[in-house]
C-alpha cells in the first residue's frame, strides 16, 4: 500500500472517477488504454455506492473502493478521519475534517472539481451538494453524458486550469468522466443502444483524451499521484437486470488503479 502520509503535501493529487463503467469492460480493454493501465492491470474492488451520488459522498469521505478479497490485511484505508476510536494504518493518512476534500485544503492544496454527470451540474440544491466540498467546481453541457466529446472537453478545461495554477500550489484535482455513463451507444458505430460493447468503446476514447491530461501534469515537473476507478457499474440485462442503483454483480464490482505520475 502507498504510504499516504508521504503523499499528502508532496504530491499533487488526482482523482478521477470513471462513472459507471463496469469492472470486465474495463479488463477487456486493458491492451487498448495505454495511458490509465501503461503500468498495470486493473484491480477488482468493491464500490461503496450502486450509484453517482451515494457512492461520490463515500468516497469524499474516505471510503474508496474496497479490495474484492477476504483477506482483511488487504483492507487498508488510504484516507480515514481522525479520532473515530477505530485502529488506523501507519500509512493512512489522517484528517481532521469531515470529508478529504476539505481536510487536503486545510494541508494548502486548491482542490478543483470537474463534474461530469447530473450530481455535478450546480443546477438544482443535490447537484450542488458534491460539487460544494471543493474550493473550485465546474460544469458546462458540454461535459455531459449527452455531447460525445464530453471528455475532450473536460480535459481541455483542465488544461486550462493546469495553466493558471502555480507550480508552488498543490492541486487536488477531481475528475468525474461522463462519457461511459449512458448514454454510449454513440462511441460504437452502428450500435442502437447501450451495452458492455459500447461502454468498452467509450472507454478507449477516454483514455485517448487523459493521455493529454497526464501529459500536462507530467509537464508541471510536480510529482503526481493518480487515482482512477469506477463509481459503479452497470447491469445489460444480466439476471433480468438494467441500469444501476441495485444490487448486482454488474454493478458493485469497479476497477481501481493507483498510480504515480
Amino acid at each position: 500500500m502507498t504510504d499516504m502520509n508521504t503523499i499528502v503535501g508532496t504530491h499533487d493529487i488526482v482523482m478521477i472517477t470513471l462513472d459507471t463503467l463496469r469492472y470486465d469492460a474495463a479488463v477487456l480493454e486493458e491492451a487498448n488504454c495505454p495511458n490509465l493501465c501503461g503500468t498495470g492491470p486493473w484491480e477488482k474492488r468493491h464500490t461503496p455506492g450502486s450509484f453517482t451520488y451515494a457512492a461520490h459522498h463515500a468516497f469524499f469521505g474516505g471510503f474508496l473502493p474496497t479490495p474484492a478479497t477476504t483477506d482483511k490485511s488487504e483492507h487498508i484505508r488510504m484516507f480515514h478521519s481522525r479520532n473515530t476510536g477505530l485502529k488506523t494504518h501507519p500509512h493512512t493518512w489522517l484528517f481532521d475534517t469531515p470529508d478529504i476534500v476539505s481536510g487536503l485544503a486545510a494541508e494548502g492544496y486548491r482542490t478543483v472539481c470537474i463534474g461530469g454527470v447530473i450530481f455535478f451540474t450546480k443546477k438544482n440544491p443535490l447537484a450542488r451538494v458534491l460539487p460544494g466540498y471543493f474550493q473550485q467546481s465546474y460544469w458546462r453541457m458540454t461535459f455531459g453524458v449527452t455531447n460525445p466529446r464530453s471528455t475532450e472537453h473536460q480535459v481541455n478545461h483542465a488544461l486550462k486550469l493546469l495553466a493558471g495554477t502555480p507550480l508552488t500550489q498543490r492541486l487536488f484535482l477531481f475528475l468525474n468522466v461522463s462519457a461511459i455513463h449512458g448514454p454510449n451507444y454513440y462511441f460504437l458505430p452502428g450500435a442502437r443502444k447501450d451495452s458492455v460493447d459500447s461502454q468498452r468503446a467509450a472507454l478507449r476514447y477516454v483514455d485517448g483524451e487523459l493521455g493529454r491530461l497526464f501529459e500536462a501534469l507530467r509537464a508541471r515537473g510536480n510529482p503526481v499521484f493518480c487515482l482512477a476507478f469506477s463509481d459503479h457499474g452497470t447491469a445489460y440485462g444480466e439476471d433480468g437486470y438494467q441500469g444501476h442503483r441495485l444490487a448486482h454483480e454488474t454493478v458493485w464490482n469497479v476497477p481501481y488503479r493507483e498510480f504515480i505520475l
